[in-house]
């Protein structure tokens, strides 16, 4: 099925089914971690362990994008749309039910996959049904609805563990998955599948997701000795996974959409590095409000609200715009915004008052609403049809690692300011100083992210064929 094909009213029907799940999966995310405290006191979890209730979600969804991003191209994205949300329906209500630590993991691991599934297939979808002058604003709507997911997910989250305990929020996410799965089967007709017929890699498959969850989870532990051992054979694997996706007939990776596609290599690049330089913001923000400014929890999750509501209200308004101006320019403008804010964030103390906080989350959450849609439209739209659920996969890559390594960069600031103490105001001048020595790396990579986002719109190359 083409987008010649689609007609206005199923083409806003895959717009709102994929805008909801968009709205359910970070909804779910940002609400667990709200609860995260809660749940730990149910199972006896201690702080590392903790942590990997969120960790191992975003590295089984960098495990699965870009394999599941390939079989959605050959075999049908409404298909592996539909199982994704099946996945995450059943990982949700088998989190709901958890009876022990390894079975909450286990269902987040499921959500994970569920989720790399769901958001490579709507992402490709959505490109593949919309045409060029109307992407930029499909995309912008559906990632306005992954940002008010997080925008209210520590609300409602919040409200719904005091209200009716932590297992209510996988519940409440397993039935609007399963509300979701019944819409798709009644009112969702077609199927796409641009690259039906072509082989599937699975060597290169295994190869990339073991060198991915080695690399990620080596660099979450570093500086240790296993940790370094980890990250090097994880790079050593991804190496050689290009070095076999270069000679293989038929890659799961197209690595000529790197070496022949500039657009495509330099706004993937610049993803990568505004995910990295700016996911651990509201993280070392929220810690900073309560552990310095003796905020409550919902307190600072209030302060934090602004950056998230201004990302809900800017990303569907860049994307209508990138419909009409060049959207890589759009996305340097959204780079460099975050870059400001990041270097504002370097002169964070003890007597920081929190108006000037509020306006550094204003001009953070306006950075990202204009490089969000942007972005991702620019490098859906570097790409042939065919190779839109490697694109989608590759680009929500990108985003996965960008948070992770992100929080792998803080970890390793805390281990080395702070060690193994707990954070008590004894530790509080340490704790500041790593939080501005983590703004300062951040924001050198951030400029980075803007120059590979400058030269992308600088390259000249047309985008791809409709």
């Amino acid at each position: 099925m083409n987008s010649n094909s689609e007609t206005p009213v199923s083409k806003n029907l895959i717009l709102v089914i994929a805008t909801a799940t968009a709205f359910i999966l970070p909804f779910l995310v940002a609400s667990v971690n709200v609860a995260l405290p809660t749940m730990a006191r149910t199972f006896g979890m201690e702080a590392v362990v903790m942590s990997w209730v969120s960790t191992v979600y975003f590295l089984a969804i960098a495990m699965v994008q870009v394999p599941l991003g390939r079989l959605s191209d050959i075999y049908g994205r409404k298909k592996f749309f539909v199982l994704g949300l099946v996945i995450v329906t059943f990982a949700s209500l088998l989190g709901g039910f958890a009876s022990s630590v390894t079975m909450l993991l286990v269902s987040r691991a499921l959500q994970g996959i569920g989720a790399g599934m769901t958001f490579n297939t709507s992402v490709a979808m959505l490109s593949s049904v919309f045409p060029a002058r109307e992407r930029g604003r499909a995309l912008g709507i559906n990632m306005a609805g992954t940002y008010g997911g997080i925008s209210l997910g520590p609300l409602i989250g919040g409200f719904m563990t005091e209200l009716a305990g932590w297992r209510s929020i996988f519940f409440l996410a397993g039935f609007l998955g399963l509300l979701l799965v019944v819409l798709v089967f009644v009112a969702l007709k077609g199927e796409w599948r641009e690259a039906a017929g072509e082989k599937f890699d699975l060597t290169g498959s295994v190869v990339y997701s073991i060198a991915v969850a080695l690399f990620m989870y080596g660099f979450s532990v570093l500086p240790s000795v296993t940790g370094f051992v980890l990250f090097m054979v994880g790079a050593a694997g991804l190496a050689l996974f290009v070095r076999w996706e270069a000679r293989v007939a038929s890659p799961v990776f197209h690595v000529d959409l790197f070496r022949k596609n500039r657009v495509f290599m330099l706004s993937n690049l610049a993803a990568l590095v505004t995910y990295l330089s700016t996911f651990a913001v509201t993280f070392l923000l929220s810690l900073y409000l309560q552990y310095i400014k003796g905020y409550s929890p919902k307190a600072a999750g209030l302060v934090l609200l602004a950056s998230s509501v201004l990302m809900t209200i800017f990303t569907p308004i860049s994307g209508r715009i990138s419909d009409k101006i060049e959207p890589r320019l759009v996305a340097t403008v959204g780079m460099a915004l975050n870059c400001v804010a990041l270097g504002l964030l370097i002169f964070l103390g003890e007597g920081t008052p929190v108006w000037f906080i509020l306006i550094t989350l204003a001009v953070y959450g306006v950075g990202i609403g204009l490089f969000s849609s942007p972005n991702t439209n620019a490098i859906m739209g570097a790409v042939e049809r065919r190779a839109l659920g490697v694109a989608s996969g590759t680009v929500g890559t990108m985003r996965t690692a960008g948070m992770m390594l992100s929080m792998g960069i803080m970890m390793i600031l805390f281990s080395l300011y702070i060690g193994q103490a707990e954070i008590t105001a004894d530790y509080y001048p340490q704790f500041l100083m790593s939080v501005r020595t983590g703004f300062i790396v951040f924001t050198v990579l951030g400029v980075g992210g803007v120059l590979a986002q400058l030269l992308a719109a600088g390259s000249g190359e047309k985008p791809a064929p409709e």
